[in-house]
């Protein structure tokens, strides 16, 4: 999946948003920022990648509620 935000500083807080939260179950789902996911077992993998889209999304919402030059 590739997402382009515009900017370098709105991809930065999406970045960021994401960033923060650490896999539940580090020793059965891995991922880079580079956003690749492994996963033991498919439920594992959909749970993660829900997750990650859900604040995707919401990060992606915040960029365009507020705009361009939202201070953090």
């Amino acid at each position: 999946m590739e997402m382009d935000f515009g900017s370098e500083e709105n991809a930065s807080i999406v970045y960021a948003a994401l960033a923060v939260d650490k896999e539940l179950q580090p020793d059965k789902v891995k991922r880079l920022m580079t956003v690749h996911f492994e996963a033991t077992k498919a439920r594992f993998l959909r749970a993660s990648f829900s997750a990650f889209v859900d604040v995707l999304t919401l990060a992606t919402k915040t960029i365009e509620e507020f705009g361009q030059g939202m201070k953090l």
